[in-house]
């Protein structure tokens, strides 16, 4: 039996946790190994963020030209070049990967081991841990593993050549006609997108609301923006069978009243994420899971075994790049610090459509659900200055406030730039401060950002 581990920390999972807290932990002086299969950076930056916001510029530039008549601009024509659009974006990714590379180039501590870790029991008070074939032990161990794409058990589905969210940068061709399977937000951005290329594009959903996460008027207003585009929905159908066509795919969509059938030139997978855990033997460590493969954890990320935690989309709860990039200052605080960082924060969020969708904290309906007394507050951005000096009147921003406190509880804010817009709420909800610190400051006109104070002024 070892008395001395290999290391004082192993890191399973190269994502947005795993590395910043490699270096953190190495620099305090403990001994680090980060073990990554594939490439470092997890999907936001091989698969999901980086190359879909890169493509999303492209795809708004597109559709910029495309409205030149509406600030009068004479563009005869726009074409695209749907492969220079993803060499576009793959080069942004490989850019990315290489400097996190060069992190851990020519370095002992934190060292980067490339092979698929999982567990191999115990060695004493270590964990054992298994490198395709190579043993270490570690004292303490990061699960920082991610997610999938989730593949539903619907007939049919091994015999397609479908797409799907982990490998839409490998098909090269631009569907004739795309058929989404799933009205989530990966849906909804990916539909957006495809269509300012050029391809017919139809979102089939098995609810009767689009983003069903969000209040009905947002949502509404969303597939509105979309349906503008001339994006197709099909709600409240399930998909229940795939046939290989020699043009494509046939889709049976079952609703109560029926079913129908769609023929379309290519299938995009949309319904979920499978967390990475299946093949890790968290059995032989003790590490319970769920019925869905996610790793219970309490709010310091700590699982139900200790010396192991996990970090990013495996621990259940918000799955966004920045919550699991805050994961990893959690984890520095309770393995480095005094333990006070925990998972008590604000998490806002953002759908990347255009216009974008930025979130925080409570929807009106799970305030009301809740037993909440709120007021809300709701500005139309046609009525902001700036908003139609830009052609860009499309949404609304609202705030949902306690009525006692002041205090803001949620906030959506459908615009263009919404993502950035949003802010403005969240860093007044971790302050604690009340709306009126905001209805009370003076913006710069012209500014998108008058709107949000306008919402608030709405109360």
């Amino acid at each position: 039996m070892t008395t001395t581990a290999d290391c004082d920390l192993l890191i399973i999972g190269g994502g947005q946790a795993g590395p910043p807290l490699a270096h953190a932990a190495a620099k305090a002086g403990r001994r680090v190994v980060l073990v990554e299969r594939k490439q470092l950076g997890g999907s936001c930056v091989n698969f999901g963020c980086t190359p879909t916001k890169a493509v999303f510029a492209s795809a708004r530039v597109a559709h910029l030209a495309r409205r030149g008549a509406d600030y009068g601009l004479r563009i005869p024509s726009v074409e695209v070049d749907f492969k220079a659009v993803l060499a576009r974006a793959k080069a942004i990714v490989a850019e990315s990967v290489a400097h996190l590379d060069r992190g851990f180039e020519g370095s002992d501590n934190p060292r980067l081991i490339r092979g698929h870790a999982r567990f191999a029991g115990r060695d004493g008070a270590h964990f054992r841990i298994d490198i395709d074939g190579r043993a270490l032990t570690a004292a303490q161990v990061v699960l920082d593993t991610g997610t999938r794409n989730r593949v539903p058990p619907i007939d049919g589905v091994g015999d397609i050549a479908f797409i799907d969210a982990d490998h839409w940068l490998d098909h090269e061709r631009l569907p004739r006609h795309l058929l989404i399977v799933g009205g989530g937000y990966v849906g909804l951005e990916m539909g957006q997108f495809y269509r300012r290329m050029g391809a017919q594009v139809t979102i089939a959903h098995a609810q009767a609301q689009i983003a069903e996460r969000e209040d009905r008027d947002v949502a509404d207003a969303l597939q509105r923006v979309l349906e503008q585009e001339g994006i197709a929905f099909v709600l409240e159908h399930r998909a229940t069978r795939f046939v290989r066509t020699p043009s494509g795919v046939r889709t049976t969509l079952a609703t109560e009243g029926g079913t129908r059938d769609i023929e379309t030139s290519h299938l995009f997978l949309a319904v979920g994420r499978k967390p990475n855990t299946d093949d890790l033997r968290l059995d032989t460590v003790g590490i319970e899971v769920s019925d869905k493969g996610i790793v219970e954890v309490d709010e310091r990320l700590a699982t139900t075994t200790p010396g192991i935690w996990a970090a990013g989309d495996i621990r259940g709860g918000p799955m966004f790049t920045h919550t699991a990039w805050d994961d990893h200052r959690i984890l520095a605080s309770q393995l480095l610090g005094d333990g006070s960082r925990t998972t008590d924060r604000v998490v806002p969020y953002a759908v990347f459509t255009d216009p974008e969708l930025g979130r925080v904290g409570m929807t009106e309906r799970q305030a009301v659900d809740a037993g909440r007394n709120v007021r809300i507050g709701r500005f139309e951005m046609r009525d902001n200055g700036k908003a139609r000096e830009l052609g860009e009147v499309a949404g609304f921003s609202k705030v949902v406030v306690d009525a006692e406190s002041r205090q803001i509880l949620g906030a959506a804010v459908l615009a263009v730039e919404g993502a950035e817009l949003v802010h403005l709420y969240v860093d007044l909800m971790n302050a604690h401060a009340p709306c009126d610190v905001l209805r009370d400051a003076i913006h710069i006109h012209p500014t998108l950002a008058e709107a949000m104070q306008s919402a608030v002024a709405d109360l």
